[in-house]
């Protein structure tokens, strides 16, 4: 952070930051936005500008005019920072390399095109008017007394993406320090002091604020490949990161004996769209790999439940919901007759609950209730489960059911009442 603002200085650059503008957690949180203001006051940059990447996703769709307005506040409390573009996650928090979405955003930051609004709070206001929530906010410039953008980013600015979350900020990112970038033609390539909040990625080559901590010892990928197991992941390409990168503590490279397959994501604009996803595209790899009767442990996540339940579409959830209920059935059916075991669970909910009824609307965000658990294997049927569980305790949980020992750094235990 010193030298981010040494180098504003020393260019009489400007300071940019870069986030989701929402305080569920998930991504980023505005005590993060806010700290970095009050590194900015301190360090005496002046020309502090805000590139508001609105969510509507993991919080309600109409949300974000209010957190805009509580940013702004903020700022003319502080002294310090103005908003000088919005735009929502759709297109600066892509994940699924749908690079004209990207290009929508990359060129409204570094060359102020866009829609054009006098104040943050108009142009969400005017979005929903034309019913654009949140998620899907058109990329816009705010615009001075003189009809010109407050900012855009340019050479010898700082720039810093305040979102704690690897997944969302690489390809972005990548845009602005990645010299052999192909996503798009891009028209500018400032020269930038780009700082992440944390490692988004081992391969992009742009400074951190906040180092990984040590690798953990003994995850499941390592514990495994240790012991000569073999393993599989599969996902479709929105849940990738999350049976690879996230699955191993942040790591890409898969361990010895690690195989994976992702399968395309269908490109649709949103996944209402087409609720089945690649479900059934996952699926089929499954069922080609439990017939190969190589692998020892298989992780696989259907993204239906949760991206289909971003859309707070109640019929799409529906269809979401029998696609992976007939894929999961498959699947159960061929582990039955290979005489394995399974385990179906998750870490947070969504499709379950599709109406908000405080906002009398589509409910768009992740639940945190209790998820589910279900052991399917013949060898436990008659076991008692506790009902205090939590995530740590999934996976001592199958290494009970494959009766292989708990290594120390596991600190969950076992769900079966013994």
């Amino acid at each position: 952070m010193i030298k981010l603002a040494e180098y504003i200085k020393k260019n009489n650059g400007k300071l940019h930051l870069m986030g989701l503008c929402s305080d569920i957690g998930v991504h980023s949180l505005l005590s993060h936005l806010y700290g970095v203001l009050d590194f900015a006051k301190q360090n005496n940059l002046t020309k502090v500008y805000l590139h508001a990447f609105t969510d509507g996703r993991d919080s309600p769709p109409d949300s974000g005019i209010g957190y805009l307005d509580e940013i702004e506040s903020k700022m003319a409390e502080k002294g310090i920072g103005k908003i000088a573009t919005i735009m929502g996650r759709f297109y600066a928090m892509d994940r699924d390399s749908r690079w004209e979405r990207v290009q929508k955003a990359y060129e409204c930051l570094t060359a102020a095109k866009g829609d054009r609004a006098k104040t943050a709070h108009q142009a969400m206001q005017e979005s929903y008017n034309k019913q654009i929530t949140d998620e899907f906010i058109e990329p816009v410039c705010i615009v001075d007394e003189n009809e010109q953008p407050l900012a855009k980013v340019e050479d010898g600015d700082g720039v810093v993406f305040f979102n704690f979350r690897g997944d969302r900020p690489r390809e972005i990112t990548r845009a602005f320090v990645d010299d052999a970038f192909t996503g798009f033609a891009r028209t500018v390539r400032p020269k930038t002091y780009y700082l992440c909040m944390t490692e988004y990625d081992a391969t992009i080559p742009a400074p951190v604020i906040f180092p990984k901590l040590p690798r953990m010892k003994n995850i499941a990928a390592a514990y495994f490949s240790q012991l000569g197991l073999t393993q599989f992941r599969c996902a479709e390409t929105e849940k990738y990161a999350h049976v690879t990168f996230f699955f191993n503590d942040y790591t890409e490279k898969p361990y010895p004996g690690e195989d994976r397959q992702i399968v395309p994501s269908p490109k649709v604009r949103t996944y209402d769209l087409q609720p089945e996803m690649s479900a059934n595209a996952v699926c089929d790899a499954v069922l080609q790999r439990l017939e190969m009767n190589k692998y020892d442990f298989i992780v696989i996540n259907f993204a239906n439940p949760d991206m289909v339940g971003h859309t707070g579409i109640l019929q799409a959830a529906v269809k979401a919901a029998e696609t992976v209920d007939n894929c999961v059935g498959k699947i159960l059916e061929k582990v039955k007759q290979l005489g394995g075991a399974a385990v179906i669970t998750a870490d947070h909910g969504n499709f379950e609950r599709m109406y908000d009824a405080d906002n009398k609307g589509p409910h768009t965000a992740h639940t945190i209730g209790d998820v589910p658990l279900i052991i399917f294997d013949e060898k436990n049927q008659n076991r008692k489960l506790r009902n205090d569980g939590r995530l740590a305790d999934v996976l001592p949980t199958m290494l009970e059911m494959m009766e292989l020992p708990q290594p120390p750094e596991m600190t969950g235990q076992s769900l079966f009442i013994k």
